[in-house]
């Protein structure tokens, strides 16, 4: 409430009312417009968050009956060592030297103030309370929002490597990919100060090319784990059965086609957070325009991927596949996640059009090179992941690209005024730019090289260890049954 001025004291004027009035609107609109940023990165994770059940799904769907409560359980871990990891270290990794605590480096976070996120350790402190305090809600509802996040790239692998990878494996190599190949990828793009953030990073002399736009995380998050499966399916070699001795490829079919739908649908409804939600706000002007962008952009590129692979499929296998419908889906939202807000509708249209012959192309390809990927996690993630990426740098709209070199809100512009309005170079080449594509190829190049340097590193050092792989008899009865104490379907 405004003060009621003593008998003693100079009578208020209309100006000085006027001006305490809007210093009070100022800060009661400055805190609410942080409340409704951290709800809306809340509902917002919670849609991604619920991915986890259309993964689970879609990968119990395409398994054996014998390996349904395997697959599952490892779903439900994911989100479980997920969070712990996330906590403890992995949100330092990625956003350790960001924000306020800046200290340059441009490979991966680390504890400034009393651990900043390192267990959130210095979010609770006095310090953090005097030195920002005030964003504390935010900053919790970001680490679930990245949680949510991580725990997707992870969940990919395990479908990669299904029906033959042992328990303790997957929780080493879940722990791996979530605690540092994954956070630092993120520190590299989305945090300030990362060499190919070309987002967030103001001082483009630290950046590669001055780096890249991954809006939703086609790289970030599906590249890494299309790439960290790919890795762990060559290493473990193909299900018994998979390939004959002359190298044909024999069928497996999973279990359940309507698990696969409703799985996809339910993948479909979380990208809705997942692309959208990545403004990380909706109260700054203009963001819920590039919410909206994201959405529609992100409906089409899904539309488009799911008809266009089952009908090219349909010329060379003769059936309409509803799994190709499917995975032509996916295709489509994985290709346009990097740039859901930076394209023009058509040309989202076409990232996915052209995302569903990437897909069906690394499919075909990863069954003649023999790597056996009983959820085409690399065609879908990474494949279509790398292309998403590369997409952006050839349709990517400077009327569209504000969270990175253009725009008046955009952090290059807010650093160094000179740099705002359109700047040609930072466009898709169709535009005239050239810029951007060379930054794209670059993150897609240095993305891949470090996730499967480290992949390989880990997979083969698993398989040495002898702890990859279950045996051939416990493969052949099922694990289920060998190891979680019966089949998943009661038939009392």
């Amino acid at each position: 409430s405004i003060a009621c001025p003593d008998s003693m004291s100079e009578p208020p004027t209309l100006d000085s009312l006027a001006a305490e009035v809007a210093a009070l609107k100022a800060t009661s609109l400055g805190t609410n417009a942080q409340a409704l940023d951290a709800f809306y990165l809340l509902v917002c994770g919670v849609f991604v968050f619920f991915m986890q059940c259309g993964f689970a799904l879609l990968e119990a769907g395409s398994v054996r009956t014998k390996n349904t409560k395997n697959i599952l359980l490892k779903n439900l871990l994911d989100a479980c060592l997920g969070a712990i990891i996330w906590w403890l270290w992995g949100m330092g990794v990625a956003y350790g030297d960001s924000g306020d605590y800046d200290d340059g480096n441009e490979f991966i976070g680390t504890a400034p103030n009393n651990g900043g996120p390192f267990a959130a350790a210095g979010w609770e402190g006095r310090d953090w309370q005097e030195s920002g305090g005030e964003y504390y809600g935010y900053t919790m509802a970001l680490w679930f929002f990245q949680y949510v996040f991580a725990a997707a790239a992870a969940t990919i692998v395990s479908g990669a490597v299904a029906e033959r990878a042992q328990l303790i494996a997957y929780l080493i190599y879940t722990t791996i990919i979530t605690g540092f190949i994954y956070p630092v990828v993120v520190h590299w793009v989305w945090c300030d100060g990362g060499f190919l953030s070309g987002g967030f990073t103001g001082d483009k002399d630290k950046t590669w090319a001055g780096g890249c736009i991954d809006f939703a995380g086609s790289g970030v998050v599906h590249m890494t784990g299309g790439v960290a499966a790919l890795c762990g399916a060559f290493v473990i070699g193909p299900r018994a059965g998979r390939f004959d001795e002359s190298g044909k490829v024999m069928p497996i079919p999973g279990q359940s086609t309507p698990f696969q739908v409703v799985g996809t649908f339910i993948l479909w409804m979380g990208w809705y957070g997942f692309n959208p939600g990545s403004t990380l706000g909706i109260t700054p002007a203009g963001y819920g325009t590039i919410m909206a962008r994201a959405a529609m952009c992100t409906t089409l590129s899904a539309a488009v991927g799911g008809i266009t692979v089952v009908f090219f499929d349909r010329i060379f296998s003769k059936t309409y596949d509803v799994g190709m419908v499917c995975n032509g889906i996916l295709a489509g939202l994985v290709s346009i996640t990097a740039g859901c807000a930076s394209m023009h509708v058509w040309a989202a249209f076409l990232t996915g059009f052209i995302g569903a012959f990437v897909y069906y192309g690394a499919s075909k390809t990863m069954l003649k090179l023999k790597i056996d990927d009983p959820l085409d996690a690399y065609a879908v993630h990474g494949a279509c992941g790398g292309w998403g990426v590369i997409a952006v740098g050839i349709f990517g709209s400077n009327n569209y690209i504000t969270m990175g070199w253009a725009g008046a809100e955009s952090v290059t512009c807010i650093a160094d005024p000179t740099q705002c309005g359109p700047l040609e170079a930072y466009q898709g080449i169709i535009y005239g730019g050239g810029t951007l594509l060379g930054a794209q190829i670059a993150a897609v190049c240095i993305e891949t090289l470090w996730v499967a340097t480290l992949s390989l590193m880990m997979f083969y050092a698993l398989k040495f260890a002898g702890i990859l792989r279950v045996s051939e008899e416990v493969e052949m009865a099922g694990m289920d049954v060998s190891k979680h104490g019966g089949s998943a379907y009661s038939t009392a």
